[in-house]
């Protein structure tokens, strides 16, 4: 005979007494490992079980690599226009809009300048989830700008790359932006003002093709994906199976694409050792 006996049928807790549990409070790592969220934030967003990098956007960045988290962005207002009245499943301005409703950005990048361990520093940060970080006008006007503040003031310069290639929407008024933003570093290597790349997950199509691959110094975070076309295009292109691991930043790295692979934890302090030894000055405590 069963120990328990339901009373009565169906639930009987009412919607108001239920307890949901808040959202948020755990995130699980493609390894399937466990974090709870607050450590996560407190280790950089890096998983302390595994070490894996889970993807932030420009605010943690900023976060990351300014002093006591402040900076003056630059280039606030600027926005798309829809030159081409282009249109696909939704017309192009309703999809800006949406993605300004959902990230609370303008754009996919966002550029700004203070003070990392003491000195100056512009950096522009990429936000994949602005409609993948795809590369408009904006976000090569915006590169292009703040590598004009950078070579007026004569302060380094970083990108963070974060982007599924060119917009679309933008069709060859997008790709211009590959040679606007590369003769801005050019300039600024003329000038011999310091420019890093860092590449994170995925760094693709267009922004692989220009800013992120010119760096000074070219590093990457761990087990990002790099690359021009993504491995499912590549593999169907050229007909053959790809290696283990290919188009990793490990992969990249022993490949010679890379100068360097670093964990986030290191970001700040290496980035300005870096700057650092490329400017002859002082090595920074």
């Amino acid at each position: 005979m069963a120990w328990f006996k339901r009373k009565d049928k169906g639930i009987q807790t009412s919607t108001e007494q239920k307890k949901d549990t808040p959202k948020g409070l755990w995130y699980k790592s493609p390894t399937g490992k466990i974090v709870d969220t607050e450590e996560l934030a407190k280790n950089f967003y890096v998983s302390p079980e595994d070490g894996y990098h889970v993807r932030i956007g420009s605010k943690e960045y900023f976060e990351i690599l300014f002093d006591d988290n402040k900076f003056k962005e630059l280039n606030t207002n600027l926005t798309s226009k829809d030159p081409l009245k282009f249109e696909d499943t939704k017309k192009y301005p309703d999809r800006l809009k949406a993605a300004k409703e959902k990230t609370n950005l303008k754009d996919a990048v966002r550029t700004a300048v203070g003070k990392s361990k003491g000195k100056d520093l512009v950096v522009a940060a990429m936000d994949f989830t602005f409609i993948g970080g795809s590369m408009g006008s904006v976000v090569g006007e915006k590169i292009a700008r703040a590598a004009n503040y950078s070579l007026e003031n004569n302060i380094p310069f970083m990108i963070i790359s974060k982007s599924g290639g060119a917009r679309m929407m933008e069709a060859a008024i997008s790709l211009m932006q590959l040679a606007k933003t590369s003769a801005k570093l050019a300039q600024l290597a003329d000038a011999q003002i310091p420019y890093i790349s860092l590449c994170t997950d995925p760094t693709t199509g267009g922004t692989t093709a220009s800013f992120a691959m010119l760096g000074d110094i070219n590093i990457a975070e761990p087990g990002a994906l790099i690359g021009f076309a993504g491995p499912r295009v590549v593999r169907d292109t050229t007909g053959q199976e790809l290696p283990e691991g290919f188009q990793t930043s490990e992969f990249l790295l022993e490949h010679g694409f890379l100068d360097f692979i670093m964990v986030r934890q290191e970001l700040k302090n290496k980035v300005n050792q870096y700057i650092d030894l490329i400017t002859n000055s002082p090595i920074r405590a």
